[in-house]
């Protein structure tokens, strides 16, 4: 069944994973979910089509009583149910709390530390430690037929031996419980991953054969002998020739091919390749055959993308094509109506050999249509059609064949779809059109023109009416397949467009136009910019930041300009106007909020001396009605000149109350400051003692101005850099409640996250449906919780505080050049750069977030910032329909 093979396959992919783990670590934890996945795989397969009366009728352990029933003539088998029963006991002991068992530190220090996902599959972990697993499973292959029923997969003679061939690695290696340094997860480190995939990413296709295209293609590099490893190179040659995994039906050199247009034909080896379910046609040049294939340079390795791999059951029609003293050619032409470039074979009938090995290998579950005549004791021949003679009747045939070079169109059908591909009116004609001896017909054509000869208009005969018919009816089969599946994708598209229109700018910015922006906004522009507004436009300034980021040492100047605190159009007096403006906020801000901080310190000192008192006087205290730990009580005997003065009227209660309020509220963010200030980044050379105090009065005045929404954690993390760059509290306190604008609705009080989920959701969908749909198979994680922190902090966390600054002013400019929704792309790119690993690993939800956590602060983000802007210009392009 698909269920079993999909099993052995994973087997397979597990036991590379672990012989890997082995390698690279010196050492396989026992406890790593590689063995436990491996444990239940190889379970399953052993299970499979188990006879009844194996298992019994009353026994819920169906494995146990499979290597019961071995250890009863296999001696190995033996002395594990005895170690593995002897476990169980102990196990169930230890489960009832035995009071003997405690006392017995021999039998207790038997007892192994096991996950609880290990006791699912304890019998085969423990032969797996014990390296009897892989011998045990041979001897159920050797004697299947005692076990299992017919179609188990032991019982296959070709499918049981590999198991049992894959579990000698396993069982050879050593398995380690010692804790290591992160013993918490047992499995790869984000640096593992990423070294095993660079270790053989080259020799692997980036698109697996059965990834569905999505709406954009991934753009295919014409590559260099670097990212193809030698041992691809090799791997790939002998490929072409016979070997265990395919069989070679047909090879032939000096194909001729013309991979582009405008360039002459190249010769190839063409190579028609057959496994168990594929049929598969391959035509590789002769430049990657020739001579040593590790002396390949860079200028041959283009070569690699000419070759051409055909699976043969996306053929509809074969367009054969014969012309005197040539070989012939074929034209393949696949189910949507594209043709592939022309194969042109050398003389001597390999056209015909290569059809008569096409029809071998298609039977017998398909054929081609017309057949190949089969001629006794001289192999096969195309089928002969025989022309009526110029000067015969309508009714007569010529009986000399005709010798000069014929077209045929082959089909390739199979018994079930036969009729897909031809309406139902030519099924009679159909069925008889390629008969040697033609058929006595009318012809409608011939009758309607008073052509007494029998001829056509176009000068064809009564036989070549079908044919000429045929032909129309595939050029329409043909068109009507396309045209329906531009039709779908255009729909699809249409839906698309309307849905991600919102998320990215109408307008394509070039970034090469006017002017080179690699370089990004260097000082020389920048003093062009504030010597004269009108040398560069504001769109110009923001499209360099976007392509090529700041000068650093511009950056004090350059991001209030980006974040709104001035206008990039504003004059020089104007922004100093700005300036003492905000001045004169901010200093007002800070008396309001350091006065109410005297009041409530003085009242906390108060009520700590008022309960040490107590307590030393050993006086019983009397509790009143519960409160919150915030509320500060209001005492009447309080006289300080700071509560005189900032104290409403206590004949006003109403007003008193709010006044009251607001204390509470500021107790309750003070000390969430307080902890976060102290905490933030202090490994960091910026932030000594003082600038950990610029830190708190930036951050408690933004909040005394927001005691709405007050204080959430994380907030000190996005004041952070800005503080590092502009070095000034007003410039940044300014700043920093500019750019909350945009933030304060990622926190929990607002609705921006969900959001951000459901488009990630849309993009990813969209542009990688093979990921998607592994983030759906694996415990469904499309909700892209993973990036939670990196929406929350615009990726503050997960980069060095140098490739921060990067990455905040390009999304600043983004919103003026791509997108206003910029951060996406940036989390898209982030899981597009590691997309391969994600897939060869199999990540589930816990796995992602495992391995982002490490990668964090390490990405090249450089590059996932073109990544980004790639991606943000394929939805441009999609949605414009360029």
């Amino acid at each position: 069944s698909r269920s079993i093979v999909s099993e052995a396959l994973r087997s397979a992919r597990l036991v590379k994973q672990i012989m890997e783990e082995a390698v690279t670590r010196k050492f396989v934890h026992a406890d790593s979910s590689h063995i436990i996945s491996f444990c239940a795989v190889v379970e399953a397969c052993m299970l499979h089509g188990l006879k009844r009366r194996i298992a019994g009728l009353l026994c819920s352990n169906k494995v146990a009583a499979l290597f019961m029933k071995v250890a009863k003539t296999f001696s190995p088998a033996e002395e594990l149910c005895r170690k593995v029963q002897e476990l169980e006991q102990l196990i169930e002991n230890s489960k009832q709390n035995n009071s003997s068992l405690s006392n017995d530190r021999s039998r207790m220090s038997k007892l192994p530390n096991l996950p609880p996902q290990a006791l699912k599959h304890l019998w085969i972990r423990t032969a797996l430690m014990e390296k009897v697993l892989d011998k045990i499973v041979l001897y159920l292959v050797e004697s299947s037929s005692a076990f299992y029923d017919k179609g188990a997969m032991l019982m296959d003679p070709v499918d049981g031996p590999i198991l049992a061939s894959l579990l000698v690695g396993p069982c050879a290696l050593e398995y380690t419980k010692v804790k290591t340094a992160d013993h918490f997860w047992t499995d790869p480190s984000a640096d593992e991953l990423v070294q095993r995939h660079r270790i053989h990413s080259g020799h692997c296709r980036q698109d697996s054969p059965s990834r569905r295209p999505a709406l954009i293609q991934k753009r295919q590099s014409s590559g260099s002998m670097d990212d193809r490893p030698l041992l691809w190179v090799r791997e790939y040659v002998e490929s072409l020739h016979q070997n265990s995994r395919a069989t070679l039906l047909f090879g032939k050199n000096n194909v001729l091919v013309q991979p582009k247009d405008g360039m002459e034909a190249i010769p190839g080896y063409l190579s028609l390749h057959q496994t168990a379910d594929l049929m598969t046609l391959k035509w590789t040049p002769n430049q990657l055959m020739n001579g040593n294939v590790g002396e390949l340079d860079s200028e041959k390795s283009v070569y690699w993308d000419y070759a051409m791999t055909i699976r043969l059951e996306e053929i509809v029609y074969l367009h054969c094509h014969q012309q005197v003293n040539c070989g012939g050619t074929v034209v393949l032409v696949s189910q949507d109506g594209i043709q592939r470039p022309p194969l042109h074979f050398p003389k001597g009938g390999h056209l015909l050999q290569f059809l008569t090995c096409l029809e071998t290998g298609l039977l017998p579950h398909g054929q081609l249509d017309p057949p190949l005549w089969n001629q006794r004791g001289k192999g096969k021949v195309f089928p002969k059609l025989r022309k009526r003679s110029p000067h015969s009747s309508c009714d007569s045939v010529s009986d000399k064949e005709d010798d000069e070079a014929t077209d045929y169109v082959f089909r390739i059908i199979f018994p079930g779809n036969q009729m897909d591909f031809m309406p139902l009116e030519m099924m009679d004609q159909g069925i008889n059109m390629w008969q040697p001896t033609p058929r006595k017909s009318s012809c409608s054509s011939c009758s309607q023109n008073g052509s007494s000869d029998g001829s056509l208009p176009n000068g064809c005969n009564h036989e070549r009416a079908p044919i000429k018919l045929l032909c129309d009816t595939m050029k329409h089969q043909i068109i009507s397949r396309a045209f329906y599946g531009w039709l779908a994708y255009c729909r699809h598209l249409s839906t698309v467009r309307t849905h991600l229109s919102a998320l990215v700018n109408t307008t394509i910015v070039d970034p090469g136009e006017p002017c080179d922006s690699q370089g990004g906004l260097t000082v020389e522009v920048w003093a062009r910019f504030l010597e004269d507004s009108s040398a560069f436009q504001e769109k110009e300034i923001h499209r360099l930041v976007y392509f090529g980021g700041v000068t650093p040492s511009l950056r004090k100047e350059v991001w209030p300009f980006l974040l709104g605190h001035y206008q990039l159009n504003t004059t020089q007096k104007c922004r100093m106007e700005i300036d003492e403006q905000m001045r004169t906020m901010y200093e007002q801000t800070m008396k309001e909020w350091q006065g109410c901080e005297v009041i409530v310190r003085q009242r906390e000192r108060e009520k700590h001396a008022e309960a040490l008192a107590r307590c030393l006087s050993g006086a019983s205290v009397e509790r009143g009605p519960v409160q919150r730990d915030s509320t500060i009580s209001t005492d009447s005997s309080l006289s300080s000149s700071s509560d005189q003065q900032n104290v409403p009227s206590q004949s006003d209660s109403s007003s008193a109350q709010v006044y009251q309020e607001t204390l509470d509220m500021y107790l309750i963010n003070l000390h969430r400051i307080d902890k976060d200030v102290r905490r933030c980044d202090r490994t960091f050379w910026y932030f000594t003692p003082e600038n950990l105090e610029k830190l708190r009065n930036i951050m408690c005045s933004y909040v005394w101005r927001h005691l709405d929404t007050g204080y959430v954690q994380g907030m000190c993390d996005l004041l952070a850099p800005l503080l590092v760059i502009l070095d000034d509290e007003v410039m940044a306190f300014s700043c920093f409640s500019e750019l909350m604008k945009r933030m304060n609705q990622n926190f929990p009080h607002g609705g921006a996250m969900d959001t951000h989920f459901a488009n990630m959701r849309s993009l990813i969908q969209i542009l990688d449906s093979e990921l998607f749909e592994l983030m759906q198979q694996n415990g469904d994680y499309t909700h892209f919780y993973f990036c939670y922190r990196w929406f929350l902090l615009d990726f503050k966390r997960e980069m060095v505080y140098d490739d921060v600054f990067s990455v905040w002013e390009t999304i600043w400019a983004a919103k003026h050049t791509s997108s206003e929704h910029f951060v996406l792309f940036i989390a898209l790119a982030l899981v597009e750069m590691y997309r391969d690993i994600i897939l060869e690993n199999n990540m589930d939800f816990t796995d992602i977030i495992k391995f982002f956590n490490e990668m964090a602060e390490r990405h090249d983000v450089p590059r996932v910032l073109m990544k980004a802007q790639d991606l943000v210009h394929k939805v441009q392009t999609l949605i414009e329909n360029k």
